[in-house]
C-alpha cells in the first residue's frame, strides 16, 4: 500500500485548501478511504470518510466545513477544507479503512494571520 498525501500549506483563517491523496497497491475502488489529523502534541484525530458507494461522515467539528470525495479513476481522494480555523492546524493523513491512521508522510495545514 503507498499513499501520498498533497496540498497542504499556509493559509489565513477562514481560508481554503483542498487536500489529495493518490493511493496505490489495493483496490482503491472498493475501498472505504479515511482522512486523520494530528496537531502538535495531540494524538491523531479521525476527520473524515468516504465509503465505497461513495457515503460520507465526518466528525461533528468539521462537518459543513470540510467535504471528502474520491475518484476511483484517479485512485485519488479528496478533501475540500473551508473555514479554516487555527485549531484545524495539524498533519493530515489518508488511508485505507474507516479508522483513518498514518498512512503516509502526510501533508501540513498551518493556519494562521
Amino acid at each position: 500500500v503507498q499513499l501520498v498525501e498533497s496540498g497542504g500549506g499556509l493559509v489565513q483563517p477562514g481560508g481554503s485548501l483542498r487536500l489529495s491523496c493518490a493511493a496505490s497497491g489495493f483496490t482503491f475502488s472498493s475501498s472505504a478511504m479515511s482522512w486523520a489529523r494530528q496537531a502538535p502534541g495531540k494524538g491523531l484525530e479521525w476527520v473524515s470518510t468516504i465509503y465505497s458507494d461513495g457515503t460520507t461522515d465526518y466528525a461533528d467539528s468539521m462537518k459543513g466545513r470540510f467535504t471528502i470525495s474520491r475518484n476511483n479513476r484517479k485512485n485519488t481522494v479528496y478533501l475540500q477544507m473551508n473555514s479554516l480555523k487555527p485549531k484545524d492546524a495539524a498533519v493530515y493523513y489518508c488511508e485505507p479503512g474507516i479508522m483513518g491512521g498514518k498512512g503516509g508522510r502526510g501533508t501540513q495545514v498551518t493556519v494562521s494571520s
